[in-house]
């Protein structure tokens, strides 16, 4: 089995100043403002909306989080629990029709610190877009990862699959796309 060694990673996990910039839990704020593009909130339904990753593993890293406030994955109620795994699917859907990869990482970073996680006390599925050989010599060796699309210009390819779908409504280039 081949291993990726990413030493660097750990400063981003053990930083003491996680989100100190925020009050309050960052994931329950974001869906209440109106600047969904500007924070990177691509789609949305009544419980569950989808974010992309300021600090992307790969181009098209998104985040489904649900809207309930939970750390525990156990605490969901079942229409949370469902909407929020219908939205991963849809997610996986549009980022195919968007960016075409050749497969996915979907998962969860629950128990804190420990598991890696920034954001601990309100979970969500990070699904990350992968293609073959998509890392290479440049984090290994280099200690930089290439992330070769800025977030905005995977924000619009994501808009526009997701507003491609059917059962949804877009209010606009600057607003996330409701998933009814």
């Amino acid at each position: 089995m081949e291993q990726v060694f990413a030493p660097w990673r750990i400063d981003w996990v053990e930083r003491p100043d996680k989100n100190a910039d925020v009050e309050g839990c960052v994931f329950c704020d974001l869906p209440a403002q109106d600047a969904d593009r500007e924070n990177n909130l691509v789609a949305r339904a009544d419980d569950a909306y989808v974010l992309l990753n300021n600090y992307p593993y790969n181009p098209g890293h998104a985040m489904v989080i649900p809207r309930e406030h939970t750390g525990d994955y156990r605490d969901l109620d079942d229409a949370s629990l469902l909407a929020k795994e219908r939205l991963v699917q849809r997610t996986i859907d549009a980022m195919d029709a968007a960016l075409g990869p050749d497969g996915y990482n979907v998962g969860y970073n629950l128990g804190g610190g420990a598991a890696g996680g920034s954001i601990d006390d309100h979970l969500h599925a990070h699904v990350v877009p992968r293609w073959s050989g998509d890392t290479n010599f440049m984090p290994v060796v280099g200690d930089t990862k290439v992330i070769v699309e800025a977030v905005t210009e995977t924000y619009d390819r994501l808009h526009a699959a997701f507003a491609d779908q059917d059962g949804v409504r877009e209010e606009g280039d600057d607003r996330a796309v409701v998933v009814t």
